[in-house]
């Protein structure tokens, strides 16, 4: 008689965990659509500097990052997760030689930025891109059309593996 109460029991447990997983495995997938940011957020120009980066490669190029004032706020802070209404702006710009600068250097050592080449967000909103980490994933082209669904579903594959939250820039105060 235990026996089968055990196995009534371990049953109810296991079908009551499969009933409460179950509905996320297909939501990622149908909910991918809406990570996305379709919109340009507006002032980012005037948004702050979080960092600087310079990516070699096929990209070659060199990057600001920029914060609203609410990821500002959580960098100073150390505050991780990033609170919602925090977003991050990436631009990036070829990574060219600088003749007139070298010139005056004597030597092939100062690159400026180049010709801009897009432009991307991350948006935090916990409830909107609950399924990609509370994170929505915009990419803009110099003219600000956004990029195709193809390209941007390849964004949380990588920002997944990002420590801080899901964003791979640290503050450089």
């Amino acid at each position: 008689m235990r026996r089968i109460a055990f196995w009534a029991v371990a049953v109810a447990v296991l079908v009551s965990i499969i009933a409460h997983i179950y509905p996320v495995f297909g939501q990622a997938d149908k909910n991918l659509a809406s990570a996305y940011v379709t919109k340009i957020p507006p002032g980012y120009r005037d948004w702050r500097l979080i960092s600087v980066a310079h990516e070699e490669d096929s990209l070659n190029d060199i990057r600001a990052i920029l914060g609203d004032d609410v990821a500002i706020k959580a960098y100073r802070e150390g505050r991780l997760p990033f609170p919602d209404g925090a977003i991050i702006a990436r631009i990036a710009w070829s990574y060219v030689p600088s003749e007139e600068n070298n010139k005056v250097f004597g030597d092939k050592q100062s690159f400026v930025p180049g010709s801009p080449t897009n432009i991307q967000f991350i948006v935090k909103d916990s409830k909107k891109y609950g399924a990609t980490g509370g994170w929505g994933f915009g990419q803009f082209d110099t003219e600000g059309k956004p990029a195709d669904e193809a390209l941007l579903k390849i964004c949380f594959g990588c920002h997944v593996k990002a420590s801080r939250d899901f964003v791979f820039a640290g503050y450089a105060p």
